[in-house]
C-alpha cells in the first residue's frame, strides 16, 4: 500500500515551500519510497476525519496501513528507521544525527517561528518594532551557534543526515528576512541542501498544489 502524505490544499506560504509536509516530501524523495497527497482545505482539516489523524487539526499526517502519525518530525524519524539512506549505519554516529534532528525542531526553530509569528499577528502593534529587535536578537545567537559549530563542513555531522534535512528546512524560514545572509556558512550550507535533486523534486511537488489549485 502507497502511504497516504495529508498537506494543504492552499498552504499558507504560497508555494514556498514553508509548509511542514515539505519535510516529509523532501525525506520520501531521498528515501525513494513512493507516496500519495490528500490535500485537506482548513475547513476540512477541523473535521472529526482528520482530527482523527491529528488530534490538533494540523498537517502533515502520514498514513501507511494501520499506521497513523503526525508531526513531521515523528515522520521523518519513522521513515528513517525504516528506509536507509538518512541515518548512518554506525549506532554512534545514528544517534547523533538523531540530535540534530531534535535540535533543529527544538533549539533552533522555536525563536524563528515566533519571529514568524509576531510578523503575522503583531506587526501593526505599536511596540511591534522594539519586540522585533528582541526577537532578531534571539535568532541571530541561535544561528552564530549553529555557524560556528558548522564552520567548513559540508555537513552537520558527517554525511548529509535527517538532521541536515530538518536543520535547512528550518532554517529556509528566514528566508525572507534576510538574516541568513549575514551568516555566509549558513547561507552556503542552505544553497548546498536545496541543490539537491530530492529538495528540487519535492519542492516541484509543493509548487505545483499552489499553481494548479
Amino acid at each position: 500500500m502507497t502511504p497516504i502524505l495529508t498537506a494543504f490544499k492552499r498552504s499558507p506560504d504560497r508555494g514556498q515551500g514553508l509548509a511542514r509536509d515539505m519535510r516529509v516530501r523532501w525525506a520520501l524523495e531521498e528515501l525513494g519510497v513512493a507516496y500519495d497527497v490528500h490535500l485537506l482545505s482548513f475547513e476540512e482539516m477541523k473535521q472529526p476525519a482528520h482530527l482523527a489523524r491529528h488530534p490538533f487539526g494540523q498537517i502533515p499526517t502520514y498514513e501507511d496501513g494501520e499506521l497513523v502519525l503526525f508531526e513531521s518530525g515523528a515522520i521523518v524519524l519513522h521513515l528513517t528507521e525504516h528506509h536507509p539512506g538518512l541515518l548512518p549505519t554506525d549506532a554512534s554516529a545514528r544517534m547523533r544525527a538523531i540530535t540534530w534532528m531534535f535540535a533543529a525542531l527544538n533549539t533552533v526553530e522555536p525563536p524563528i517561528v515566533e519571529r514568524s509569528m509576531a510578523w503575522v499577528l503583531e506587526r501593526e502593534q505599536a511596540w511591534y518594532a522594539q519586540r522585533l529587535v528582541m526577537l532578531d536578537e534571539r535568532v541571530r545567537r541561535r544561528l552564530g551557534e549553529l555557524s560556528a559549530r558548522l564552520g567548513d563542513a559540508q555537513w552537520l555531522d558527517g554525511d548529509f543526515s535527517a538532521g541536515d534535512l530538518l536543520m535547512v528546512s528550518v532554517l529556509l524560514r528566514l528566508h525572507s528576512s534576510g538574516i541568513v545572509d549575514d551568516f555566509p556558512v549558513l547561507a552556503a550550507y542552505i544553497a548546498r541542501a536545496t541543490q539537491r535533486p530530492t529538495y528540487q523534486r519535492a519542492f516541484a511537488a509543493q509548487l505545483a498544489v499552489f499553481q494548479n489549485p
